[in-house]
C-alpha cells in the first residue's frame, strides 16, 4: 500500500507493514494513533485506542467469522466443519473452545516444575563455555514452547522438529492479507493439507488406543453428539501449535531483548526472581507478541463518533493500544512495577487467549533463568534481524555474548 491510496491512513499503515520498519514499528503505531479511528479502505477501519479496543473486543456485534458461517467439508462422522474456534462465533465457538479448555487447563496447571526443568536443560547445553555466545531464539525461545506443546499432545521428542516446521509455515496464515502474495496463499493451502495428512494417522492411533494426552481426551471425553470431528480436531491442534508456540517464542525473545536493553531491570530481576511475573506482564505490554487483530461488523457500530457500517473489517492495533498514553503513564518506558498493567496482548472477550496461563509460565521460567544464569550478557546485533511476519512479530535471531552460563 502506498500514499496513492484514497485514505490517508493507508500510507501510514503501509509503513507499519513494511519489513524495513519491523525492528521498530512503534513510531508508526503512534502516527496511526493520532486519530482514534481511521478508514483504511472502502471496507476497512483502523482502531488504535485502548478503551475503544477493550470495549469492541467484547461487543457481540463484531464477529470473528468471515461472513460465510461455520461451513466446510464434513469430518469423518459426516458432520459439518465448525472451526477453528478462533475464527467462529458463539455458539460453535463456545462448544469447541470449552472442549479444548476442559482438556488443556488441567494438564498445564501442574507443568511449572516441568517447564523450569526444560529451560534448565536447554541452558545446560551452554554451561561451562566461557566466554561464549548463543542465539536466544534457537537455544531457548523456539525449543521450549514446542517441547511443551508436544508433551501436551503426546508427541515423541524426535518429532518435535516436524512440529517446529509446521508452526513456522502455518503462522503466516495469520498475517494481514495485504502482506501475502498469491504464491504464499497457495503454499499455505498446501501446508494445511500436509498438516492434516500428518495428523490423521496419529489421531487414528489415539482413537484406537487412547492415552492420557490432550488428543486422547478430545477424542474420547465429553458428549459424543458435540465432540469434535476429525477435521475440527486437526484444525484445533494446528491452532494450539500456533497459539502455544509462535506467540511464546516472541514473548521470550522480545522480553529478553527488552531486558538486555534495560540492564537496570535485568539486574533487579537477577536480584529478585519474584519480579518475574511483573517483568513478563510489562514485556507483553511493551512489545506484544501479537501486534494486531481484526473483526467484522454484523451491524452498524458507532466507534469514536464514526458509524462503521455492517460488513466492515475493523483492525485493532494492539501495539498502539498497549502504548496509549490515555491508559498508561510514560508508555514508552519499560517499567515492570507499572501499576494497573491492563495490557491487551492476549486480546479480550470470548476470544481471550486460552493459552495465556501457559505463555506466562513459560515466559517467567525463561526470563528468570536468563537473568540468573547468563553473566555479562550483551547483544551482538541491535537491532536484531526480524522475521517477515507482522502480526506475530519477533526477531529471527537474538545473538547474545556472555561471560559464562552458570549451573
Amino acid at each position: 500500500m502506498t500514499s496513492t491510496q484514497p485514505y490517508p491512513a493507508a500510507a501510514a499503515y503501509g509503513r507499519l507493514l513494511d519489513q524495513a520498519n519491523r525492528h521498530d514499528p512503534y513510531p508508526h503505531f503512534t502516527e496511526l494513533a493520532q486519530e482514534p479511528i481511521q478508514r483504511l479502505d472502502e471496507n476497512s477501519w483502523l482502531v488504535s485506542r485502548h478503551a475503544d479496543i477493550t470495549a469492541l473486543l467484547r461487543d457481540p456485534r463484531l464477529s470473528s467469522e468471515d461472513g460465510a458461517g461455520p461451513q466446510g467439508p464434513p469430518g469423518s462422522d459426516g458432520r459439518p466443519f465448525r472451526g477453528p474456534f478462533l475464527l467462529v462465533d458463539p455458539p460453535h465457538h463456545n462448544t469447541l473452545r470449552d472442549q479444548t479448555m476442559h482438556q488443556f487447563m488441567p494438564r498445564i496447571m501442574g507443568m511449572g516444575p516441568r517447564i523450569e526443568a526444560m529451560v534448565a536443560r536447554l541452558l545446560d547445553r551452554h554451561a561451562g563455555t566461557r566466554p561464549g555466545e548463543l542465539d536466544i531464539v534457537t537455544a531457548l525461545a523456539y525449543p521450549l514452547p514446542v517441547g511443551v506443546i508436544c508433551e501436551l499432545l503426546g508427541v515423541p521428542e524426535e518429532e518435535e522438529p516436524v512440529f517446529h516446521s509446521f508452526a513456522a509455515r502455518l503462522t503466516r496464515a495469520l498475517d494481514p492479507v495485504e502482506t501475502l502474495t498469491a504464491q504464499e496463499i497457495a503454499e499455505l493451502q498446501v501446508t494445511r493439507a500436509q498438516w492434516r495428512e500428518y495428523l490423521m494417522p496419529m489421531i487414528a492411533r489415539r482413537r484406537d488406543r487412547p492415552g492420557i494426552d490432550l488428543v486422547s481426551g478430545l477424542l474420547t471425553e465429553g458428549d459424543p453428539a458435540t465432540r469434535m470431528n476429525t477435521l475440527e480436531l486437526a484444525t484445533t491442534l494446528g491452532l494450539l501449535l500456533i497459539a502455544g508456540h509462535e506467540t511464546t517464542v516472541n514473548l521470550i525473545t522480545n522480553g529478553t531483548l527488552a531486558l538486555l536493553r534495560h540492564p537496570d531491570v535485568l539486574d533487579r530481576l537477577r536480584a529478585d526472581p519474584d519480579l518475574a511475573p511483573a517483568v513478563v506482564e510489562e514485556a507483553l505490554r511493551f512489545d506484544p507478541p501479537v501486534q494486531q487483530t481484526s473483526r467484522r461488523t454484523t451491524a452498524d457500530v458507532r466507534i469514536a463518533g464514526e458509524v462503521v457500517p455492517a460488513g466492515s473489517r475493523v483492525v485493532f492495533l494492539l501495539g498502539a493500544a498497549n502504548r496509549d498514553p490515555r491508559r498508561f503513564a510514560d508508555p514508552d518506558r519499560f517499567w515492570p512495577e507499572r501499576p494497573g498493567n491492563a495490557h491487551l496482548a492476549f486480546g479480550g472477550g470470548v476470544h481471550y487467549c486460552f493459552g495465556a496461563a501457559l505463555a506466562r509460565m513459560e515466559g517467567q521460567a525463561a526470563l528468570s533463568a536468563i537473568a540468573a544464569r547468563l553473566t555479562g550478557p550483551r547483544l551482538l546485533a541491535d537491532p536484531p534481524p526480524y522475521r517477515t511476519n507482522m502480526l506475530l512479530r519477533g526477531p529471527a535471531e537474538l545473538r547474545v555474548a556472555y561471560d559464562a552460563v552458570t549451573r
